[in-house]
Formats: structure tokens, C-alpha cells, sequence
């Protein structure tokens, strides 16, 4: 994986920050998702009446096929989707560190910021709370304000753009699923892929790192906060 340091020239005209949550604000070793995972194997091994293993491949293939679990649970079988993100949310989120140094570059990038996340408003706020970087976001777009769409569907950024009347040419989103960039390149947005730092290592479906390397990728980092001071320091 190449590592870019922000070129200040190239986030001069930038004034949308937007940040996805999940193994983006906070590293994929903090393995918090981890107990997610585990929430939405229960779940669908109930509604189902499955073992857990053959629960998981489900789970694993409506992720796949569907940009979340949630929707394709809600396509197959009609769930009810509060229900299935208050449960799986149920999580402890002290694994979660603060990270102070994050919080300061964030709330000094110029413009406004977001959160835009395939999860829900709740679990974004306890998780940035964890952070300690909260307060430093003006709004969060989560999977309700999507009505239930997820990334890496088009028209779920054209309403997150709308709703917030953002020009996309003076915007840029930090995110650690390719796929989910590639609708913000096509608007014109700036895209900054989040890897982990032992990229070989890597926890997660295989799949979802395929085209880390493509050409909708402008930058490429694994270390966010270190990304941000660069740019800051050197704008």
C-alpha cells in the first residue's frame, strides 16, 4: 500500500470534510466492529433459525450483496430496522480509546464536518464520544437519514449532498471501503482511502478491499490524524 501525505495546494478549495466511522475515525485494530459482527450473526441465526455458521455465510453474503446486512435482511425477509440496529448496537464501547490528538485536527479543519455512516445516529455519537471528538462534527448522516440505503448506493450521496447543500467539488471524504469512494470521485469529490496499518494483517472480508488501488483513490493513509496535521501544518 503507498502512503500520501496531503498535498496542501490540493485541499485548498475544500470546505466539506467527510469522514465514514466505522475503522475510519477509529483504527480497524480497535476491533470494535468485531462485537457488531458478532450481534448480527445472533441476530440472523434467530430470525432464521440457523446454526451460527451457516448464520455468518448469510450475514456475510447480504453484506456483500447488498452494501449492509441490514438491507439485505430488510429485502429478504422484511425486518424491522430499528429493531435490528438497537440490538446490534448493543456494545461496549469503552474498547474505544480517546484520541485527543484527532479531535484537535479535526475541529481545526476549515469548513464543516461530517460523520456519514451505514450505521445509525446512536451509534456514531457514543463512538465519537468515546473519542472525544463529538462536538467537533455539525452533523451526522447515518442509515436512517439515508432511508435505509446504504453506501455505496449513488443516490444515497446525492441526498446526503442535497440535504446539506454541499458542492462536491469543494468537498472530500476519508473512508475504508473502496467501493464507497467510488461514487464520491465520480461527483468530484477528493477521496482518501483509510487502510490499516498492517494492511497484510488486515481483519475483515477479503473482497472488501478490492480496488484499494484503483484510480478513484487519490490518497491513500493509515494513520488519519498524522493526514490531517500534515495538511494543517503545511497549509
Amino acid at each position: 500500500m503507498r502512503n500520501n501525505l496531503p498535498i496542501a495546494e490540493e485541499f485548498e478549495s475544500v470546505r466539506e470534510w467527510v469522514f465514514d466511522l466505522d475503522n475510519t475515525l477509529y483504527p480497524r485494530h480497535t476491533d470494535l466492529f468485531s462485537q457488531i459482527d458478532k450481534n448480527m450473526t445472533s441476530y440472523v441465526a434467530k430470525l432464521l433459525s440457523l446454526p451460527r455458521d451457516e448464520a455468518r455465510k448469510v450475514q456475510k453474503e447480504y453484506y456483500r450483496d447488498y452494501g449492509t446486512t441490514l438491507n439485505g435482511l430488510m429485502n429478504r425477509h422484511g425486518i424491522d430496522a430499528n429493531d435490528f440496529l438497537e440490538k446490534v448496537h448493543d456494545i461496549d464501547y469503552s474498547w474505544v480509546e480517546p484520541h485527543p490528538e484527532l479531535g484537535e485536527a479535526i475541529r481545526a479543519l476549515p469548513g464543516r464536518k461530517y460523520i456519514f455512516t451505514n450505521g445509525d445516529v446512536g451509534h456514531a455519537e457514543r463512538t465519537a464520544t468515546a473519542l472525544g471528538i463529538l462536538d467537533h462534527f455539525d452533523e451526522i448522516f447515518d442509515i436512517l437519514a439515508a432511508d435505509l440505503t446504504p453506501k455505496p448506493a449513488a443516490e444515497t450521496y446525492d441526498r446526503f449532498l442535497s440535504r446539506h447543500k454541499i458542492d462536491s467539488s469543494h468537498a472530500v471524504m476519508f473512508e475504508d471501503l473502496p467501493r464507497n469512494l467510488t461514487v464520491p470521485k465520480t461527483l468530484g469529490m477528493r477521496t482518501v482511502l483509510i487502510v490499516p496499518h498492517n494492511f497484510d494483517e488486515a481483519m475483515g472480508e477479503t473482497w472488501e478491499h478490492d480496488g484499494h488501488d484503483g484510480a478513484h483513490i487519490d490518497y491513500v493513509t493509515d494513520d488519519l490524524a498524522a493526514f490531517l496535521k500534515h495538511y494543517l501544518d503545511t497549509r
